[in-house]
């Protein structure tokens, strides 16, 4: 296993490290998996990891290369954050070009000031209902495209891109190379949480619906688990920098997939709530106050619910999906036939905190 230490002001040289597992051949083709890009969603992914590694364990591995990149923004996964140590969200961080690292969209400059109040949190706010008069003001798929595609002229705002490549990025760019090794068919799946129905999860996609790549996910994974982030009516949005598309580029000489696992949890009205108020409490409110506390929790429950049906499902999930890759690699994959029930009666989850 390799470590590299993010470097922050006041912290030991290793307390927060992205961390590479790889087990298996060079030559095969590669199964990458990665979790904590967005600090706090990394409890569901490396969950799904571990399982995977103790699944492993004893194992002769030797159809696929497996590469395990866990803690993408380590900072905010120790600190029930899903920004890094510079208020920056990864996914939207992963652009070609620095000049790009500018502006915001018109509609998150209109809601700016609704967004990233410059006060501590306040219970006795009234965000529903400022929700709910933005949703039926804008439509909520438009709401939502705005708000989250990323944005660079806000520092301490949420979705922030940053102002130049994170250090996480630099790792990935200076590192991808030797962790995927010669493998010229890779796979990667990135674990997320937050979009969605309880417990349920879509792979998505970069490429287009009714694609041959596309096609290729609907065979390994299933048609109804898969879904282009163009579809404005889907799961997702439309996001500026994020990792998947970088990838593919920074690998345009390999057949490099790309699936962003977004699990889901609450209705997102309540998620975008969770995630405005951790913001505020982090920049506005001391760390020993309840609303800072209050905003932790909120937030943690959000992206990791502690509901132990929903922890034992997605990690039953993600192995699943794992397990599907592995097939889509090696050109073995059958007809989809999930019995859920009793895939998710024979996990032991690992435990997330």
């Amino acid at each position: 296993m390799s470590s590299y230490s993010i470097e922050i002001d006041g912290a030991a040289a290793d307390e927060f490290t992205i961390d590479v597992a790889i087990l298996g051949p060079a030559q095969a083709p590669a199964l990458v998996s990665s979790s904590g890009v967005h600090g706090v969603e990394g409890f569901l992914g490396s969950a799904i990891q571990l399982a995977q590694l103790q699944k492993l364990r004893g194992q002769v591995v030797d159809d696929v290369r497996w590469v395990f990149i866990h803690a993408v923004n380590p900072f905010g996964f120790s600190q029930i954050r899903r920004f890094n140590e510079l208020n920056v969200d990864l996914n939207r961080n992963f652009l070609p070009d620095v000049c790009q690292h500018a502006g915001a969209s018109a509609g998150y400059v209109r809601l700016n000031n609704f967004l990233n109040p410059q006060t501590p949190p306040s219970r006795f706010e009234p965000f529903l209902v400022k929700a709910i008069w933005n949703i039926a003001r804008y439509g909520m798929g438009s709401l939502k495209q705005s708000i989250a595609q990323g944005q660079y002229e806000y520092p301490r705002g949420i979705f922030y891109g940053g102002s130049a490549p994170s250090q996480a990025v630099q790792v990935i760019n200076q590192h991808s190379a030797e962790w995927i090794g010669p493998a010229k068919q890779v796979l990667h799946v990135d674990f997320h949480s937050g979009l969605g129905a309880f417990g349920d999860y879509k792979l998505l996609l970069a490429e287009l619906m009714g694609t041959d790549k596309c096609k290729w996910y609907e065979r390994v994974f299933g048609r109804d688990f898969v879904e282009a982030t163009q579809e404005s009516a889907g799961t997702a949005y439309r996001a500026s920098g994020p990792m998947g598309e970088w990838l593919q580029d920074r690998f345009s000489d390999v057949d490099y997939r790309f699936v962003t696992a977004e699990f889901g949890t609450y209705h997102p009205v309540r998620v975008l709530a969770s995630i405005r108020a951790e913001n505020r409490a982090h920049h506005f409110s001391l760390d020993t106050s309840q609303a800072f506390c209050n905003a932790k929790r909120e937030l943690m429950e959000c992206f990791c619910p502690a509901d132990q049906t929903w922890r034992r499902r997605v990690v039953a999930s993600g192995l699943e999906i794992l397990s599907q890759g592995v097939s889509g690699l090696s050109g073995t994959t059958e007809p989809i036939a999930r019995n859920d029930a009793a895939l998710f009666d024979s996990v032991q989850t690992p435990r997330l905190r």
